[in-house]
């Protein structure tokens, strides 16, 4: 009969050579030697005030091992960062076996504030001396995700308001039936169930009357409208996602086209990215040439944002919403809306058919400035410019000779016994705009050139969020404040950016 050797694996105490376990190659050993000798940490020293009295403090760059390697591996909870440097050899070697408490460490990263940004440069700065970064491209996109904050407690100030009036109305009813039953001999006093749903009630409706002292103003956007606020965290936000209404942040970051470096990382409480484009462009401003360009999704299309970039001498392609529709690759992309889809329905509703010519159906010629209708009469022009709602147009009118007798005229007018001829306006441009920077901008995307490319912001920009969010887990943002969540935002996408360090052969 055959014998073989035991398998033995209960625990053993084996010597081991931390430093061995960092292989040169793998994303550790680039971490390693980056915090060690590649970036400047002292800074961090400003912290502390032990030089003389006090315990011996942790390093800052050991726990900035620890918490990128863990946000490498999707580990974001201290807790179980705090349990893998006791039982994982990696983490062990990292923090040099030093075991920090997760309280360490959750302090540490709620702490880092705008001290991740030297941080985020000096990375940069790196991947620049790798040949990473080649300036010819940056793709602008963002990332709604959920934070630590819950979007049942969101609402304007008279929304809250209102809440506390039904709390303390609700608890003012339930105590006036009970002092009522009271005055009666035969029944019990109030009940302890009930005398706890008062007080609930009424603590809940001091809590709010406490918030809307400590905010006495409503939260407002760049245009001055109301923004709803969120008691839990306010500086997050209530925003529309394909999975539906989420609490949160959205985090943006611009890449470069060349090997997916990220070149700036922002998260910012608000779910309308038209005004997140220009700080990022801003803060790229020291990265890019005169020849970089951006380019960035429908989203982030709006007139004022075009003006800004033409007025920088900024080379852009930002989409706008008709994009596809004026493109012939996505001619046949209706099949697909019909398809059905258990998350989203992207069917609409069909448009019911106009029961009159539109404008659409005139011919119209902008340089002759005639326009000739369905039954081929042509319309007189009324006036030379006539402004309509801020809206610069050409109207045209029929002749009575030509609308009276007309065998069209039911299909025409909308009411043909009344009104005796047809009207029609071809509307051009705003009043006191001198250049329609859309205008400009479909005309560049529209050509050979700027379509191809537009096409590589896609294969830019998408997988670096494919690689956040799949391989590294990043669901929802843990913190709460938007200095907080930034830094978690700026931490994983070092995380990215060391990852390609590593790839292209750093510190081997």
């Amino acid at each position: 009969m055959a014998r073989y050797r035991p398998v033995d694996t209960q625990p053993k105490l084996i010597p081991i050579d931390l430093a061995a376990q960092l292989l040169p190659g793998t994303f550790e050993h680039a971490l390693q030697h980056l915090l060690e000798q590649a970036i400047d940490l002292t800074p961090f020293d400003a912290r502390y005030r032990n030089d003389t009295t006090g315990a011996p403090a942790y390093a800052p760059a050991m726990l900035l091992r620890v918490v990128l390697f863990a946000y490498s591996r999707g580990i974001v909870s201290s807790r179980a960062m705090a349990r893998a440097c006791e039982e994982q050899v990696t983490f062990i070697a990292l923090s040099g076996d030093s075991r920090p408490h997760f309280t360490t460490i959750a302090h540490f990263v709620r702490t880092l504030g705008e001290q991740i940004a030297p941080i985020f440069a000096a990375v940069l700065a790196v991947c620049e001396r790798q040949g990473l970064i080649g300036r010819e491209m940056f793709a602008i996109d963002g990332v709604k995700l959920p934070s630590n904050a819950s979007k049942h407690r969101s609402g304007t100030r008279a929304d809250f308001e209102r809440q506390a009036s039904k709390m303390e109305q609700a608890a003012e009813a339930m105590l006036a039936r009970h002092r009522a039953e009271d005055a009666r001999p035969v029944e019990p006093t109030l009940h302890a169930k009930d005398a706890a749903r008062v007080e609930q009630l009424l603590a809940d409706a001091a809590q709010l009357r406490s918030w809307l002292t400590q905010h006495p103003t409503d939260r407002r956007g760049p245009t001055g409208a109301v923004r709803k606020s969120n008691r839990t965290d306010n500086d997050s936000a209530k925003m529309a996602t394909s999975k539906g209404v989420i609490q949160g942040f959205t985090g943006v970051a611009a890449v470069d086209a060349a090997h997916q470096i990220i070149v700036e990382a922002q998260a910012h409480g608000t779910g309308a990215e038209q005004e997140l484009l220009l700080p990022v462009v801003e803060a790229t401003a020291a990265l890019r040439t005169s020849e970089t360009l951006i380019t960035a999704d429908a989203g982030y299309h709006s007139e004022a944002n075009l003006r800004a970039l033409a007025e920088g001498g900024v080379p852009a392609l930002i989409a706008d919403n008709g994009l596809r529709q004026r493109d012939a690759r996505f001619a046949t992309q209706g099949r697909y809306t019909a398809l059905p889809n258990p998350l989203h329905d992207k069917s609409r509703p069909a448009k019911k058919p106009s029961e009159v010519f539109s404008p659409a159906d005139f011919r119209y010629d902008p340089v002759a400035r005639t326009c000739v209708c369905p039954a081929g009469k042509s319309l007189y022009r009324k006036g030379a410019t006539n402004i309509t709602r801020g809206h610069i147009a050409e109207h045209f009118r029929g002749a009575q000779r030509d609308c009276g007798p007309c065998p069209l005229r039911r299909q025409c007018l909308r009411t043909p016994d009344t009104t005796p001829v047809r009207n029609v306006a071809f509307f051009r441009d705003r009043v006191g705009r001198t250049v329609n920077y859309s205008a400009l901008m479909r005309e560049r995307i529209d050509t050979e050139a700027g379509r191809a490319q537009y096409a590589q912001r896609l294969a830019t920009v998408e997988p670096v969020f494919a690689n956040l969010r799949a391989n590294k887990r990043l669901d929802r943002f843990t913190l709460r404040g938007r200095t907080k969540v930034d830094t978690q935002w700026k931490l994983y996408c070092l995380v990215h950016n060391i990852e390609k360090l590593a790839k292209s052969g750093y510190a081997v």
